[in-house]
């Protein structure tokens, strides 16, 4: 299981590289909300998502002989970019399997990090089993999105930082897909507050970890149909879920059109760009309020890959949100 010392070796490797993200805070949405929220701005990382700290961290552990094989990859998007920059960073090869639908922005930025980008059909193909294979032909060594123990604690970086800046916190609320994320910010955020109530955030088309925390093991769903595309995985993986049975309060859901109000108070009143994923911890928040009047509530915007085309669309009602 992950131990928050792993955490503190993650973020001293990732030191004057990644950004030390600021910590945003709005009085509008304090008296909104009835809470005081402190924000930690991961859409300002670089590739503009909390991914980079995981991936850096898992091509860094890496010893030379290994580097020089090269990594392989599978992703939606942000891991896929994360694992990109990381490789060139290191000066090794990267081979990247990303669903064809993915978000074009984030197919291009794989591409201009230098990586080789292998599309599949998410609704079709199993993408693990097409980079197990990539990786049994190159030699590569495989960087998991989440289910590996140092992506999740380069993910914990990010909380770490957000307690060092805020203080004490009441609770920490995350954006889950398979769990790296949420792994590690609990595992950071309860060795510092061992008080904290550690909470996740999905969407409700996509709520496989709801359901898995209630039944106590992993269950699987179809992928699910929802705008939040950095956050469609089937199951939570099993290493997350080790740290998340036991340290995480709750999952908390969100439909999809609370997710855009979130991206719209985002922009509006913060001056921040979310993708839908980035902005789904602000939108349980404020779906789910009354759970946290009157606390201090520290809250991920974990990513802000979004193109402008999709963004306008979002926010003109354009694209299918229910």
């Amino acid at each position: 299981m992950l131990q928050f010392t792993e955490i503190e070796a993650a973020a001293a490797r990732l030191k004057g590289i990644a950004h030390r993200t600021p910590v945003l805070s709005s009085r509008t949405l304090d008296a909104l909300l009835g809470a005081t929220v402190l924000m930690k701005a991961e859409n300002l990382q670089r590739m503009g998502a909390f991914k980079f700290r995981g991936g850096f961290n898992s091509v860094a552990v890496l010893s030379e002989a290994e580097r020089a094989r090269g990594v392989v990859a599978f992703s939606s998007g942000n891991h896929a970019q994360a694992v990109a920059l990381a490789a060139r960073l290191h000066g090794c090869r990267a081979t990247i399997v990303m669903p064809h639908d993915a978000p074009a922005l984030k197919l291009a930025a794989t591409r201009g990090y230098g990586a080789e980008v292998v599309v599949y059909d998410r609704y079709r193909e199993d993408r693990a089993e097409i980079a197990r294979r990539l990786t049994a032909e190159r030699g590569a060594a495989l960087i998991p999105p989440f289910d590996h123990l140092p992506v999740m604690a380069g993910q914990g970086t990010a909380a770490l930082e957000l307690i060092e800046d805020t203080g004490p916190l009441d609770a920490l609320i995350v954006c889950a897909g398979g769990g790296g994320f949420l792994s590690g910010c609990a595992v950071a955020a309860r060795h510092l507050l061992p008080g904290i109530e550690v909470f996740g955030a999905e969407p409700e088309r996509g709520n496989d970890m709801q359901l898995s925390l209630a039944r106590g093991e992993i269950v699987t769903i179809e992928v699910p149909r929802t705008i939040c595309d950095g956050q469609q995985t089937q199951a939570v993986g099993r290493q997350p879920f080790e740290v998340i049975k036991t340290q995480v309060k709750d999952i908390l859901t969100v439909p999809d059109p609370v997710v855009v109000e979130a991206m719209r108070f985002a922009f509006e009143r913060m001056k921040q760009v979310l993708e839908p994923s980035g902005a789904c911890a602000l939108a349980a928040l404020m779906h789910h309020r009354e759970r946290f009047a009157g606390r201090r509530v520290g809250v991920t915007l974990s990513g802000g890959n979004i193109g402008i085309a999709r963004f306008v669309a979002l926010m003109n009602g354009d694209e299918a949100v229910d």
